[in-house]
């Protein structure tokens, strides 16, 4: 596995046109029953083949098991400066109905190491809108966590997951989740309670304190290239040679056997490929820009879209306008962002917005005889 980890990153590094690198993510499954030496070879031949910052932010998730918590050390010598941790609750048995291998105390000693060996780098996962959890809960939950957390917090939604056994145990009603509006009141009330600690909400999910934001996050927020590696990783880059203008979206294979497979046969094992077409690049950017608290600025949005800024695409449509007018959402001279009451309906908000954008642009498009 470190192999073709290794030599995919090599492969896609070279096929793309990403010269430097400033953030790396080790993520996706459990990466921290990796071994150490795996991470620092994958972080070796990222520099070897490409700038490295010496600032980079090199994240690791880290599942809160006795056998994570031990190799943390290890993994800070790896290279690895910024922890991310899957607490997901501090209620054990809530921790059964997830699945999760571990328990509240385990997740604590995990967070309070952690703290040690990377202060004001470590960020903690929490997940809400879990079976049966109360609003009172929720709240009492969130402040036991911020009395232990130094730096960032994620929270999460549970969603339920067809052919997982929790989704057969609500289908079968021996379980019971939350109802939206109560759901709604907890992402209102962590907010409130995020916020009174000094955490500030910088994404829809994500609040820091004394600026420890997730660079990395920030990269794919702002619509900037990166680099999926590994079994079923995501990437969106330039190739090289194609005169740089259009993007593709790749996706690694799922199965770890095929993958090393085919990787070991040509490099790398990318099962799909999509060009990015102008409008579909400009729906990302849409998408993941208004999830920022800063939302997308004009000079962002013409990075991206040099012949129809935000004002012409946005501004004069009527549904937008009532959006604006029910203070959700606002167009100025600053560009375009969600409210603070607007960021919590922002999946709600997006159709609409989508709609204007696949509108104006075609218009353009057919009008410029493209």
């Amino acid at each position: 596995m470190s192999q073709c980890l290794q030599r995919e990153t090599e492969t896609l590094l070279h096929l793309s046109q990403v010269s430097r690198i400033t953030s790396v993510f080790f993520g996706g499954g459990t990466p921290s029953l990796a071994h150490p030496s795996t991470i620092a070879a994958v972080l070796e031949t990222v520099a070897k083949h490409t700038g490295l910052s010496e600032e980079a932010e090199v994240t690791l998730e880290v599942n809160p098991t006795p056998i994570g918590t031990s190799k943390l050390e290890d993994f800070l010598h790896a290279g690895v400066n910024r922890f991310s941790i899957g607490v997901q609750s501090l209620r054990d048995q809530d921790l059964k109905v997830l699945w999760r291998d571990h328990n509240c105390q385990q997740a604590l000693e995990t967070v309070a190491k952690a703290q040690k060996l990377c202060p004001g780098r470590v960020s903690v996962d929490i997940m809400f809108g879990r079976p049966g959890q109360s609003l009172e809960c929720w709240e009492s939950e969130l402040e036991e966590l911020l009395s232990m957390c130094d730096a960032h917090v994620s929270l999460y939604q549970l969603t339920l997951e067809r052919g997982t056994h929790l989704f057969k145990q609500v289908h079968l009603g021996e379980v019971t989740m939350p109802t939206d509006d109560v759901t709604a009141a907890m992402y209102s009330s962590a907010r409130r309670i995020l916020h009174k600690s000094d955490f500030l909400q910088y994404e829809v999910s994500n609040f820091a304190r004394c600026g420890a934001v997730s660079q990395h996050n920030m990269n794919y927020w702002k619509g900037r290239q990166y680099l999926g590696v590994g079994p079923g990783a995501h990437g969106r880059f330039v190739p090289r040679g194609d005169g740089g203008n259009h993007r593709e979206a790749r996706t690694q294979t799922l199965e770890p056997d095929v993958w090393m497979r085919e990787v070991r046969q040509r490099g790398h094992g990318t099962r799909r490929t999509i060009q990015l077409s102008h409008l579909g690049l400009l729906e990302e950017v849409l998408v993941m820009g208004l999830r920022m608290t800063e939302g997308i600025t004009h000079e962002h949005w013409q990075a991206f879209s040099t012949d129809a800024g935000l004002q012409q695409v946005f501004g004069g449509a009527s549904d937008v306008l009532e959006l604006q007018q029910r203070g959700l959402l606002i167009l100025d001279n600053r560009g375009l962002r969600c409210s603070w009451n607007g960021l919590a309906l922002l999946d709600s908000m997006l159709p609409t917005l989508l709609v204007e954008l696949e509108t104006q642009i075609t218009q353009r498009q057919q009008r410029d005889g493209r």
